[in-house]
Order: C-alpha cells, then sequence, then structure tokens
C-alpha cells in the first residue's frame, strides 16, 4: 500500500488551466505547497499538453520525500500547426491529444511523462477518464500498468474520474491500489459513496479531487461554478446555507469543503489546485485547521434538503 499524504497539490493550474501562468509563478506555486508541507503531487499530460508535467518535475527535481502522481489515456502527438489548445489551457503548441488506453499506447504515455518529468519513476499511475474507452482500459491499460508496476516504473494503480460506477467496477474486477474521485464526494455531492464503501471494505485508498465542484464552495461566500458550469440558483441557495452554517461554527465553507471528504474511512487524502503561492499556501492552512465535530450533523441536515 503507498503512504499517501492527507493533502495534495493539483498542478492542473500550473499548466494555464483557463488562464496563463508564467514559468515563475508556476515555480513559486510548488515552492510554497512544499513550504506549507504539501508533499502529494498530482498532474497529466492533458494538462497545458505537457506543460504541468514539466514544470512540476523541474520544481521538484532537487526534492525528495514526496509522492508524484501522473495519468495515463491520453497520448500527445507532435507535428501539427501551431495553434491554441482547444481544452481548456491556456497554451499554443504543435501537440495534439489522442485517446489511447492500449497496452502500448500506456507504456509510450509513461515514459513521456518519465522524460518531462525528469524523474525515473513515479509514484502512482492513474487510468485517466476512460468513460468511452472501459474496456480497453480494463483488458489493456490495466495489465500494462500491472507489467510496470512489477518493473518498478510506478508503484500504485489507479484510476481517476469525474464519475463513480466505472471506477466502482475496476475495484471489482482489478488489483487497483488508488482511486481519485473528482466531485462525487462533497458538500453537495455524495453520489460517490456506494464506490467509497466498496473501497473501505477492499482496503482501495481514495483520494478526494473536485472538493470545491469546480469553485461553488472555494470561497467563503459561494459563487461561481459548479462542475464548470454556472451554478443552477437552487444549488447556489443551498451552498449560501451550508456557509452560513459554517460561520456559526467560525469555519469558511472551503475549510469545511476540504475536511468532509476526508471523515470517510477510504479517503486518504484531498487534491486541490492551485495557481499562485497565496492559494495555496491560503489551502493548507485552512487544511490544518481543525472543524467541530458538532459542524457536520448541521451541515448534513442543510446538504439534504
Amino acid at each position: 500500500m503507498i503512504d499517501l499524504p492527507r493533502l495534495g497539490l493539483g498542478a492542473a493550474p500550473i499548466g494555464n488551466l483557463y488562464a496563463e501562468v508564467d514559468d515563475a509563478q508556476a515555480r513559486a506555486t510548488v515552492d510554497a505547497a512544499w513550504d506549507s508541507g504539501v508533499r502529494l503531487y498530482d498532474t497529466a499530460p492533458h494538462y497545458g499538453l505537457g506543460l504541468s508535467e514539466r514544470r512540476l518535475g523541474a520544481a521538484l527535481r532537487e526534492r525528495s520525500g514526496y509522492v508524484l502522481s501522473t495519468k495515463v489515456g491520453r497520448l500527445l502527438e507532435p507535428g501539427y500547426p501551431v495553434e491554441p489548445d482547444t481544452a481548456g489551457f491556456a497554451v499554443r503548441s504543435d501537440l495534439r491529444r489522442r485517446w489511447d488506453f492500449s497496452a502500448a499506447g500506456v507504456r509510450r504515455s509513461l515514459e513521456e511523462s518519465l522524460v518531462r518529468l525528469g524523474v525515473p519513476a513515479v509514484d502512482l499511475a492513474l487510468i485517466h477518464d476512460p468513460d468511452d474507452h472501459v474496456e480497453q482500459a480494463l483488458e489493456e491499460a490495466y495489465p500494462e500498468l500491472d507489467r510496470m508496476r512489477s518493473e518498478g516504473l510506478i508503484r500504485a494503480i489507479g484510476i481517476g474520474m469525474n464519475q463513480w460506477k466505472v471506477p466502482l467496477w475496476f475495484v471489482q474486477e482489478t488489483d487497483l491500489d488508488v482511486v481519485m474521485l473528482a466531485g462525487r464526494y462533497t458538500l453537495l455531492d455524495q453520489s460517490g459513496l456506494p464506490l467509497l464503501d466498496e473501497c473501505a471494505a477492499r482496503g482501495v485508498q481514495v483520494i478526494a479531487a473536485g472538493v470545491f465542484n469546480s469553485g461553488l464552495l472555494a470561497t467563503p461566500e459561494p459563487a461561481g461554478t459548479f462542475d464548470y458550469l454556472p451554478a443552477p440558483p437552487a444549488l447556489l441557495d443551498r451552498a449560501r446555507r451550508l456557509a452560513q452554517t459554517c460561520e456559526r461554527f467560525g469555519v469558511s465553507l472551503p475549510q469545511a469543503a476540504m475536511a468532509f471528504p476526508l471523515r470517510h474511512p477510504a479517503v486518504s487524502s484531498i487534491v486541490v489546485g492551485a495557481k499562485s503561492a497565496a492559494e495555496i499556501r491560503a489551502n493548507a492552512a485552512l487544511a490544518a485547521a481543525p472543524v467541530p465535530e458538532a459542524l457536520w450533523p448541521e451541515l448534513s441536515s442543510v446538504a439534504s434538503e
């Protein structure tokens, strides 16, 4: 079993997710995470067409004692016209993503990630978003990752998705070590509970990502998006009532949002994204702050309304 730190940095923002971040700001973000005690770092080829991996690898190169996670399932193919990315990252590149969960594709993906990261191995490789490729991921990607685990290129195998039903199938059919579940076990959405319960029963560790549901729970006064779309009025109203309940206990909404998933016995870690040193310092401080036990029944009653 891999020893997962409680708090991790999600490195999509330093891959220019939605907005450009320069090299200095990206490095300062990772440095601040390190100085705040963060020892879990998660990235992917998808994030900025490799930019996130290159920046994260450079920032961690002289460090040790951390857990590093990347993902497989999207190959980066060169030779196209240099154009702006169309998948939400503010980069210009001649690379294009191609889905590939074949054994050869997964091995190539990881080997190319190791080059970008500048490391001989990673701790965790996650099968990334195989929603439309479930059979190939199960029959080819997982067995190849199992071989790479035996070769020492990775220490642990996982799956990372925004839904819970496919990961549940993998947990039941394979010897997964880790599930990264994004947005499906939060203060506003506990639909992933059956997966978490199965993971707890089988000894599979869970990393909870998307704990802010893409933004709605990220600030003391809720606003913005839920699952990357404008929050519906009814959901925004519920988030505001959650925030008001938190305030009565001297807790901020993002503090409660980070603490909530860790209450489940299957959840070992949470991963939060950050694009600046100030963001990760603030989140690390909130994650370390205690939350009164009496708050949870109050939040549960609001969340179930």
